[in-house]
């Protein structure tokens, strides 16, 4: 399970696994708002990793240069470099 602490949200952390064949599996976000990010979590279970990205990165929350969607992007990339 990979751990990737959040900036400029919210919620502060997002624990998930990322499989060998690059498939998200139990994302779990910790803090923020529960029903949007529970949300968020059961809609890429299963995912590929590079599609959650494209359709994530870049959204914002109000006025703030990222959201919790986009921290996800920016955990998955995280990963993907190491």
């Amino acid at each position: 399970m990979f751990d990737y602490k959040t900036q400029g949200t919210c919620s502060v952390e997002i624990l998930f696994d990322l499989t060998d064949d690059n498939k998200l599996h139990n994302v779990h976000f910790v803090g923020g708002c529960h029903g949007n990010l529970q949300g968020i979590s059961r809609l890429v279970e299963g995912m590929d990793a590079d599609e959650v990205v494209a359709r994530l990165q870049g959204i914002r929350c109000g006025q703030k240069p990222t959201s919790c969607p986009d921290q996800l992007c920016k955990a998955i990339q995280s990963v993907k470099k190491s």
